[in-house]
Parts: structure tokens; C-alpha cells; sequence
């Protein structure tokens, strides 16, 4: 396969490109910082700037069986309206860009969150963050007051709900689109959602018993664009190591 994966470089989006590559697949990858593995193509991109994005899809040839949209920030001060770029309408450009060079049957892989699982109650704000063109961008996070902890869970119901309102228009092109969306995982970042969530990361952790491996949610990841899963479309799958159940379960007093 050709794979395309964009945040490639660290984390999640390192472990896929080793396991892609170990497995004989041709990687072409797109980061804003340098990789430090070798791949078959490298381009940089800042997904929060518009331009870097023209000129990444320009710069890309070939064609594609899979496409990673893994690229994110984490929730830092003073960065909602970046988030909200970088996590989302950034992503979605790149998505959109990239759709004529896929292959028939490819598959789309979505990294979204488990923070992005309250897409249902804030529906509204999703569907008026969707709409927004970039130069509405700073007034509608003045406006509704999003700070970084909003933005980012706002971002990622955004990723939710652009996977499931994209999923019949891409079948018709001979596409299937998913997410993934996982808790707490051990990466550098992890540090950065502790500072911003608080203590519910700490408690959510004890629960599952330990933060995901971000090899873990690779595996999944190579799972949603190989063709065992070709009936998995639509969908928005938490890997969390039980946290939701158990969460779940002690709300409604299951045990």
C-alpha cells in the first residue's frame, strides 16, 4: 500500500510509520518538524496555515490507498484558535485536498479523542464551528469563549461528526472514512492534558490501570486501512482501555 499519514514525525503517528514500513508499505509523510525515521517521501505542512497547506497538496503526486489524518495539538494556554485550526478546519482542507488522489477502496483513519465524545450535547456549537470559513475563526472563539480545554474537545467532536455526516458521500466514491479515538496515551503530550484536565486524567488512568501505548492505537490505526476491516465505515471508535465502561458503569450503578 501507499500510505499518506500526516503527524508522522512523534507518538502515534511515529509508531504507524514504523509498523508501515516494517510490514514493506510505501510511507509518505507530512509533519511540521523533521522526521527522524526514513520514509519513502517527506513534506512539511503547518496545518494551522492555509498557504502550507496549498502548497503541501501541490507539492504531492502519486496515488494513495490509505490516508492518516493524525496531525493535533494538545490543549496549552493561549492556543484555542490554533487548536481549532490545526485539529480540525486544518485537517479537514488537507482531507479535502487529498480526496482526488486516492485510490478506489482506499481508506480514510481519523485520530480524533475520547474528548470528543460529548459531540451529541454540544451538536449546535459543532455544527456552527463546521460552517465557519478561517477569517470567522478568531471572532466565533471570542464570541462563544472558547478557551484551550473547550477548543479541543470542540475539535475533536468536529473530527466525530465530520466522520459520520462524510461517510455516505464517500462510499459513493468508492472511499470509507473512521476514527479513532483514544484516552489518555503515553506520549509527550500526555503531560499537556494532565496540566489541562486536571485530576480526571490522574483518576481516569488509575481506572484503566495504565495510559494507552501509543503502538496500541497504531495497531488499531493499521487495522481501519487494511482491507480486513473493509466493512467497518462510519465509525468513531474509542480504544481506552475499558475507562468509558467503567465510567459508565459506576453512573448508572451497573455493579
Amino acid at each position: 500500500m501507499h500510505v499518506a499519514i500526516t503527524g508522522a514525525a512523534t507518538g502515534i503517528g511515529a509508531e504507524v510509520v514504523l509498523k508501515l514500513k516494517n510490514q514493506g508499505h510505501t510511507v509518505t509523510a507530512f509533519d511540521l518538524v523533521e522526521m527522524s525515521q526514513s520514509v519513502d517521501n517527506f513534506t512539511q505542512i503547518d496545518l494551522s496555515d492555509q498557504t502550507s497547506i496549498e502548497e503541501a497538496l501541490k507539492n504531492t503526486n502519486g496515488r494513495f490507498d490509505a490516508l492518516i489524518n493524525n496531525a493535533g495539538i494538545p490543549p496549552r494556554e493561549n492556543t484555542e484558535q490554533k487548536i481549532l485550526m490545526v485539529n480540525y478546519i486544518g485537517m479537514k482542507t488537507f482531507l479535502d485536498g487529498m480526496l482526488s488522489k486516492l485510490n478506489h477502496g482506499a481508506s480514510i483513519v481519523n485520530t480524533s479523542s475520547r474528548a470528543g465524545s460529548m459531540w451529541q450535547e454540544n451538536l449546535k456549537q459543532v455544527k456552527r464551528l463546521m460552517q465557519l470559513g478561517v477569517s470567522e475563526l478568531s471572532n466565533f472563539v471570542s464570541k462563544e469563549n472558547i478557551d484551550p480545554v473547550r477548543a479541543y474537545n470542540l475539535s475533536k467532536e468536529a473530527v466525530n461528526v465530520l466522520t459520520m455526516s462524510r461517510t455516505e458521500e464517500l462510499l459513493a466514491k468508492g472511499l470509507r472514512i473512521n476514527s479513532v479515538c483514544p484516552a489518555a496515551v503515553s506520549t509527550d503530550i500526555l503531560q499537556d492534558f494532565t496540566n489541562a484536565f486536571g485530576e480526571k486524567v490522574v483518576k481516569n488512568i488509575a481506572k484503566a490501570g495504565r495510559p494507552a501505548l501509543p503502538e496500541e492505537i497504531a495497531d488499531l490505526i493499521l487495522y481501519l486501512i487494511s482491507p480486513e476491516s473493509g466493512w467497518v465505515k462510519g465509525q468513531n471508535i474509542t480504544i481506552d482501555g475499558g475507562m468509558s465502561a467503567i465510567i459508565t458503569s459506576d453512573i448508572l450503578n451497573l455493579n
